[in-house]
C-alpha cells in the first residue's frame, strides 16, 4: 500500500539525518573532570550530517528546479562537460538521477580548505532515507535507508462531519479517509453518513527510529456501523500476488463487478424514467439514463472492466464512450468534455475514460450514465448486479485465522469507546 502521508519539510528531514547519520558519534560532549586531563575540545567526537563531520564542511543548499537534471545541477557548481559525463557514468547503477523531483532540496558539502569544490551531494527523495554522491578521491554513489519500525494501532470513533475529520479527531492521519473510502466503496456510501454512525480501524503505522511518525503502512481491518448496518473489511493479499484486496469477515470480496456510480463525487439530477420533460428539446420523452451532475472536467470512471466498443460524437450524446463488460452488460457515458480512451481499448474498473462536460443536448456539466442488460436499457440503480466472489476455499482457513485477532481488537475498541 502506498504511504498515506505527505512528505516532511526539509528541516525535519535534516534533523533526522543528523540524528541517524552520526555513525559511531558519541553524544556525550562533557569534558572529563579529572584535573590531570589536558584533552582539548578538538579531541571530542564531532557531530555528523549524513555521516560526514560537520566541522570539515561548508553546507549549502540547492533547490531542484523544473527541467533540472543531474547535468544542469552539476554545471551550476562548476563541473565541466567531461566531469559531468564521468559522474553520470560512475553513479548510474547506484543513483537513479533521472528521478530528481522539482522542489526537493539538495544538500551540498564543500570542503573548508577548498570551498569552491563540491565534495558531497546529498539528495533526499522522501523522508525514508537519502542518496549520496561522493566526489572525493573516486566518485561513487550510495543510498542510506533510515531504520523503520512498525506499530499496530486500533481506534474507534463516531462519524461527525466528514470521515477524514472524524479520523483526525481520534488521532489518526486524515488521509486515511481516502483509502478507507476506496476500500469500502462497494459497501458504504460515504456521502450518506448520518450523525451517530460509528467506525473502527486497525492500522499498521510506520516510524523512523521508533519515534518519528512517517505514515500508515497498511490498513489491516476496519468497521463501519452505517445506517444501522454493520460492515467489516480486512486486507488480504493472495499468496501469488502483491495486490491487496479487502474481504469481509466471511471471506467474501468487498469489490463487486460494478461501481455504484461513474463519478466519485456527484449528485443525481435526473433518474431513469419512461417520461421526462427534456430540458433542451422541450417535450416529454423517455430518459433511459441516470444523470450525475459534477463540475466541468471531473474524471469519469468506467464502472466495470471491459472493452471500449464506441468512442465518438453525436449531436445528441455529445462526446461519449460505450463499454461492453461481458455478454450481459454494457454501459455508456455521455456529454463528455474530453474522451480519454479509444475504440477497441481494454479498460479496468475505476479507470478514467473521460471528463465531465456538456457536449451534445445538455444544459450543464454532467454525465448521463446508460446501462444495458441483455441488450435492453435498464435502470442501474434497481438492478441486482453480480455480487462479490468468495475467496478461494484453499485460502479461506488461513485468512479467517489471520483476521481473528484484528476483529477482536476492533470489537474491543468499540466496546471501550461506546460502553453502552
Amino acid at each position: 500500500m502506498s504511504n498515506i502521508r505527505s512528505t516532511y519539510l526539509f528541516s525535519l528531514a535534516l534533523a533526522i539525518a543528523v540524528l541517524l547519520g552520526c555513525f559511531g558519534c558519541d553524544n556525550n560532549k562533557n569534558l572529563p573532570t579529572d584535573g590531570n586531563n589536558n584533552d582539548s575540545v578538538d579531541s571530542l567526537p564531532e557531530e555528523n550530517i549524513f555521516g560526514f563531520p560537520l566541522n570539515d564542511y561548508i553546507i549549502e543548499r540547492d533547490t531542484i528546479k523544473r527541467g533540472d537534471n543531474l547535468s544542469k545541477i552539476l554545471a551550476r557548481h562548476d563541473f565541466d562537460a567531461v566531469e559531468i559525463a564521468k559522474t553520470a557514468e560512475k553513479v548510474r547503477d547506484s543513483f537513479d538521477y533521472k528521478k530528481l523531483r522539482p522542489g526537493k532540496v539538495l544538500t551540498l558539502l564543500k570542503s573548508k580548505t577548498t570551498p569552491s569544490t563540491l565534495d558531497i551531494l546529498v539528495y533526499e527523495p522522501d523522508n525514508m532515507g537519502f542518496n549520496v554522491i561522493n566526489f572525493k578521491d573516486s566518485t561513487y554513489a550510495y543510498t542510506v535507508n533510515y531504520p523503520v519500525t512498525y506499530t499496530e494501532k486500533t481506534v474507534a470513533g463516531e462519524i461527525s462531519g466528514s470521515l477524514s475529520e472524524s479520523l483526525q479527531r481520534e488521532g489518526l492521519d486524515p488521509g486515511l479517509g481516502t483509502h478507507l473510502s476506496n476500500a469500502f466503496a462497494w459497501s458504504v456510501d460515504f456521502f450518506k453518513f448520518r450523525r451517530g454512525d460509528r467506525f473502527a480501524v486497525t492500522v499498521r503505522e510506520k516510524y523512523i527510529n521508533d519515534t518519528i511518525y512517517v505514515g500508515i503502512d497498511e490498513i489491516l481491518g476496519a468497521y463501519f456501523n452505517y445506517q444501522g448496518k454493520e460492515v467489516y473489511g480486512f486486507s488480504h493479499s493472495k499468496p501469488d500476488s502483491k495486490t491487496t484486496e479487502f474481504f469481509d469477515e466471511n471471506g467474501k470480496q468487498m469489490k463487486t463487478m460494478f461501481l455504484k456510480a461513474p463519478l466519485k463525487y456527484f449528485r443525481i439530477t435526473s433518474k431513469f424514467t419512461k417520461s421526462r420533460f427534456h430540458p433542451v428539446q422541450k417535450r416529454w420523452k423517455a430518459h433511459n439514463g441516470t444523470d450525475y451532475a459534477a463540475p466541468h472536467g471531473t474524471p469519469i470512471m468506467a464502472t466495470a472492466a471491459g472493452k471500449v466498443i464506441e468512442a465518438g460524437y453525436t449531436a445528441g450524446n455529445g462526446n461519449y464512450v460505450k463499454i461492453r463488460h461481458n455478454a450481459t452488460y454494457t454501459t455508456q457515458y455521455l456529454h463528455m468534455s474530453k474522451i480519454l480512451v479509444k475504440r477497441g481499448q481494454t479498460v479496468q474498473q475505476g479507470q478514467t475514460i473521460g471528463r465531465v462536460g456538456s457536449t451534445g443536448l445538455a444544459t450543464g456539466p454532467h454525465v448521463c450514465y446508460r446501462f444495458w442488460k441483455n441488450g435492453v436499457q435498464v435502470d442501474p440503480l434497481k438492478q441486482n448486479l453480480p455480487t462479490s466472489q468468495a475467496m478461494d476455499k484453499n485460502d479461506l482457513p488461513a485468512y479467517l485465522e489471520k483476521i481473528k485477532p484484528i476483529k477482536q481488537h476492533i470489537d474491543e475498541a468499540l466496546m471501550d469507546k461506546f460502553p453502552n
